[in-house]
C-alpha cells in the first residue's frame, strides 16, 4: 500500500524533483528556436520577395489542408485556458510563485506560446486566410472556455495532458509531413519544430502519471479509467464561426483531419495503447479491488474501439469554412 494518503502529499513529492524535469522536458529560452527563426524577416530588404516565394508554395496546399492548419492554429492559440485551467488544480498554490508546479505550468506555457505566434503569423502571410474569421473563432474558443472531464483533479488532468500532448504531436507531425509532399519545405519545418515541442511534453505528462502510478497506484487506476470511460476531448471539440449555440464545427473539423490521415479513429487508439504499454499497466501492483477492475476495462478496452473505429464513414464533401479565402 502506498505510504502517501492524499493527491496533495503525491503532488508534493513530485515537486521535489521538478528542477530534474525541467530540465529534462523543457528546452533553455535562450537557445531555443522562436518563430522568426523561420518566418521571413521584415527588417531585410527581401522580406517582400521572400513573402512572394511563402505565397507561392501555400498555393499549392489542398483545401482539407488548410482547414486542419487553421484549426490547429486557433486551438494553440487558446493557450491562456490551458494554463488557467492546470493552475486550477487543486493541488496547485497558483499565488505561490516558487511552487515547483506553478513553475512548471508557466514554463510550459512559455513553450507552448511559440506555437501559435508561428503558425498564426504564416497564416497571415499566406494569403490564404480570413484571419478576421480565425480570430473570431480564437476568440470564442477561449472566451468559452471547456470542461473536458477532469475537473480540479491532477490525476485525470494528467492522463489528460499525456493523451493530447501525444495527439498533438502525430497532427503536427503529419502536417509536417504533408508540408513536404506538397513542396512545402519551409512549413514543414515550422510544423514538425512544433511536434518536437509536443513529443517531449507528452513525455513529461507520461512521467509524471508513472510516477504517481507508484507513489498511488489504485487512485492512478480509477483516474485513468474514468478519463478512458469519458473519452478524451480534444480542445479543438469547442470551436465555432460565430455567435449563437454551439456548431458542429469540431466534427467537420475532424472529418478533413480524417480525410487527410492527420489525426484519425485510429490513432485516437493507438495513442491508448501505447499508454498501457508506457505505463506498464500490467505490472502495476498494490490495487485495491476497484482498482483492479479498472484495469481489467483500460486494457480491454483498445480491442472494442478498433472494431467500432472499422464502422466510421468520413464525409467526402468538404465543409465550406468562413477562414478559408
Amino acid at each position: 500500500m502506498s505510504q502517501f494518503h492524499t493527491r496533495l502529499e503525491v503532488m508534493s513529492e513530485l515537486a521535489k524533483n521538478m528542477d530534474s524535469y525541467m530540465k529534462d522536458f523543457l528546452n533553455p529560452i535562450d537557445s531555443n528556436w522562436q518563430p522568426a527563426d523561420m518566418l521571413p524577416d521584415s527588417t531585410k530588404e527581401n522580406f517582400f520577395d521572400e513573402v512572394k516565394l511563402l505565397q507561392e508554395a501555400a498555393n499549392e496546399l489542398p483545401y482539407d489542408y488548410w482547414a486542419v492548419l487553421i484549426g490547429d492554429t486557433i486551438t494553440e492559440e487558446a493557450l491562456p485556458t490551458y494554463e488557467s485551467w492546470l493552475l486550477g488544480m487543486e493541488t496547485v498554490d497558483h499565488l505561490d510563485q516558487e511552487n515547483g508546479w506553478v513553475k512548471w505550468i508557466r514554463s510550459w506555457t512559455a513553450e507552448e506560446n511559440r506555437h501559435g505566434k508561428l503558425l498564426g503569423t504564416y497564416l497571415y502571410l499566406s494569403g490564404k486566410v480570413d484571419m478576421r474569421a480565425v480570430a473570431i473563432s480564437t476568440q470564442y474558443l477561449i472566451a468559452d472556455g471547456f470542461d473536458i472531464g477532469t475537473s480540479a483533479d491532477p490525476y485525470r488532468n494528467f492522463v489528460y495532458t499525456s493523451f493530447q500532448e501525444w495527439a498533438t504531436n502525430i497532427s503536427h507531425r503529419r502536417t509536417a509531413s504533408l508540408a513536404k509532399q506538397h513542396g512545402n519545405s519551409n512549413l514543414s519545418r515550422m510544423c514538425a519544430q512544433i511536434a518536437a515541442d509536443e513529443l517531449r511534453h507528452a513525455k513529461a505528462y507520461k512521467a509524471f502519471v508513472a510516477e504517481i502510478f507508484k507513489l498511488d497506484p489504485s487512485e492512478m487506476m480509477l483516474a485513468f479509467a474514468d478519463m478512458m470511460k469519458k473519452k478524451i476531448v480534444m480542445p479543438a471539440h469547442f470551436l465555432r464561426e460565430m455567435s449563437g449555440a454551439k456548431s458542429s464545427l469540431f466534427d467537420h473539423f475532424s472529418d478533413a483531419a480524417q480525410r487527410i490521415g492527420v489525426y484519425t479513429t485510429a490513432d485516437y487508439t493507438t495513442i491508448m495503447r501505447g499508454l498501457i504499454q508506457d505505463w506498464d499497466l500490467e505490472s502495476v501492483r498494490g490495487l485495491n479491488d476497484q482498482a483492479e477492475k479498472a484495469r481489467d476495462y483500460v486494457i480491454g478496452l483498445p480491442a472494442r474501439l478498433e472494431r467500432l473505429a472499422e464502422r466510421v464513414k468520413v464525409p467526402e464533401l468538404a465543409y465550406p469554412f468562413s477562414w478559408i479565402v
